[in-house]
């Protein structure tokens, strides 16, 4: 897109306008760090829109506080104190964590199918304007949520919510019904040189 400008103007009968604030649906995929970060840049834009930001954290444990999520209930405080920006409402659904193994991975599963109960049920009510479903790929991957049952209750969603998903080995279906798609490759880390992660940086 030269200059911000599409290459091409479908012709579906939609103003420039009416196209340009359609509804996306995004998803964030890939083998390299920033697919969350990514998405919740977006947050960040849209709180700033005056959007209400719903995030449903997938496979990341309830005990584990990410940077993210500090500042965004911070920004959902000022908005309840100032009416700045929008509301902020941060869910985790479980322990859930791919390279950890302990708990039943049947209440893993279960848990994962609730939030996505809750996530349909917020569609329905048009609670928030931008939906961040971190990790969401994986539930999806490991058969716990029916992938059918996402593409269709995201493509059929009413009124004018924005949906991001993040996380590896996206489902074909999934990235196929998405109007924006991107896929982090790695080129260099510095775990290639043996550093961990570390604060401000990963957390």
């Amino acid at each position: 897109m030269p200059q911000g400008k599409p290459e091409t103007v479908p012709d579906d009968g939609l103003t420039t306008k009416q196209r340009r604030n359609r509804p996306l649906l995004i998803v964030h995929t890939g083998a390299m760090k920033g697919k969350s970060t990514a998405a919740f840049g977006m947050a960040l834009r849209g709180w700033n829109q005056g959007w209400s930001i719903g995030v449903y954290q997938f496979v990341k444990s309830a005990k584990w506080r990410v940077g993210e999520e500090a500042a965004f209930l911070a920004l959902g405080r000022l908005h309840e104190q100032t009416g700045e920006g929008g509301e902020v409402a941060w869910q985790k659904m479980g322990e859930g964590w791919s390279w950890i193994q302990r708990g039943d991975p049947e209440d893993h599963a279960a848990n994962a199918r609730e939030g996505w109960a809750q996530i349909k049920r917020d569609l329905a009510a048009e609670r928030f304007g931008m939906y961040v479903l971190d990790e969401f790929t994986y539930p999806i991957k490991w058969g716990w949520i029916d992938v059918a049952d996402v593409v269709a209750t995201l493509t059929q969603r009413p009124g004018h919510q924005h949906v991001v998903i993040t996380g590896r080995d996206a489902h074909p279906d999934l990235v196929d019904a998405a109007d924006l798609v991107v896929e982090m490759t790695k080129i260099k880390h510095p775990m290639d040189a043996g550093q961990k992660g570390q604060r401000g940086i990963e957390w």
